[in-house]
């Protein structure tokens, strides 16, 4: 089959040597996207029941990503997470992503709170889930600190602009105010900012957990991520059955495979642009943070905008569709972005 290259040896061995690093990334990332078509398949043929899914997805929030998240925290050298070229350089690129996306995809048809959610599928990368898990067994534990300022301006900011976005067509009872505070509650009980912040804080003081203590922890954070990317599959299972359920006319194609397109295209080329005008004008933004943020923004949507979606009455099939598609498709378009920048 390389008959057209005989003649040629560098370029044999330059294919060859290309193959062998495509398929050396598609071995690290097919586990990862195997467990979430895995929660999907079971939460579809219900051998994984519905009612479960919270429950599941409860121990992934609360216990176990904020357990993994403090480890990161607390053996990630204090300036990485305090890098404020990473978190302005993810900021400004966030903002235009959701000003983006309001703005082309805002219609008669797409209010202001089906626009918003979608632009925070678009902008808000699943980084807790899979993300941290999956770049730190490419990248290594270095890539921990860009990942967790990531996760705080997606989950303070990005979110917070976007639900209150969504109150602007008067959609639901509350206003504005109303959910910009329902937002910031959120975020006040979320348990991974916190964990975040506490691992940080022992990583600044140099502190060490009791051993016994520590050791649970870890466990937990062990199974933090092949449980999450088993959630993973099964919400978007749920979003899709209970969807389903509701009576709902056809989605047409260009209102969720464009919003698709710009999280898995778009926005990592803006991380990469901005991040790469950034440094020439004498930024500190280091060339390893920025692979690690370009990868970041190649991430899928996060999964649980689906959730939202629901609770502030968006239309949740549009939403989850996006996702799917972003999941799905990733498996190949964050395997190219890898194999770029690697």
């Amino acid at each position: 089959m390389w008959a057209w290259n005989f003649g040629q040896p560098g370029k044999v061995d330059a294919t060859a040597v290309t193959i062998r690093s495509v398929l050396q990334i598609f071995s690290v990332t097919f586990p990862f996207f195997a467990l979430v078509l895995c929660g999907y398949l079971a939460a579809r043929r219900r051998m994984l029941p519905l009612e479960a899914i919270p429950g599941l997805n409860g121990f992934v929030l609360f216990f176990a990503l904020p357990c993994m998240l403090y480890r990161f925290g607390a053996t990630t050298p204090i300036a990485q997470l305090l890098d404020a070229s990473v978190l302005f350089t993810w900021l400004l690129c966030g903002l235009v992503m959701v000003g983006f996306t309001v703005a082309v995809t805002l219609n008669r048809r797409i209010g202001w709170n089906d626009a918003s959610f979608g632009a925070l599928v678009a902008a808000f990368p699943n980084t807790g889930f899979m993300g941290v898990p999956l770049l730190v067994a490419l990248l290594g534990a270095q890539a921990a600190g860009p990942m967790i300022v990531t996760i705080v301006v997606d989950m303070l900011v990005t979110s917070s602009l976007c639900i209150a976005l969504s109150r602007l067509d008067g959609a639901g009872t509350h206003g504005m105010a109303v959910a910009l505070r329902n937002a910031l509650k959120g975020v006040l009980f979320n348990p991974m900012p916190w964990a975040i912040l506490l691992g940080g804080l022992v990583s600044f003081l140099q502190l060490e957990l009791p051993g016994p203590v520590t050791s649970t922890v870890w466990l937990l954070a062990d199974a933090a991520s092949p449980t999450a990317l088993f959630t993973i599959g099964a919400v978007l299972a749920r979003s899709q059955i209970v969807a389903a359920q509701h009576a709902h006319a056809p989605i047409p194609l260009r209102d969720y495979l464009p919003v698709a397109a710009f999280k898995l295209l778009l926005h990592p080329l803006l991380v990469l642009l901005v991040g790469g005008g950034a440094i020439q004008l004498g930024v500190p933004l280091q060339h390893s943070a920025l692979t690690v943020i370009v990868l970041v923004a190649a991430l899928p949507s996060a999964s649980n905008v689906s959730m939202l979606a629901e609770r502030f009455g968006a239309d949740n099939g549009r939403i989850a569709r996006i996702i799917l598609v972003s999941t799905s498709a990733a498996f190949l378009t964050f395997s190219f972005a890898v194999s770029l920048l690697r």
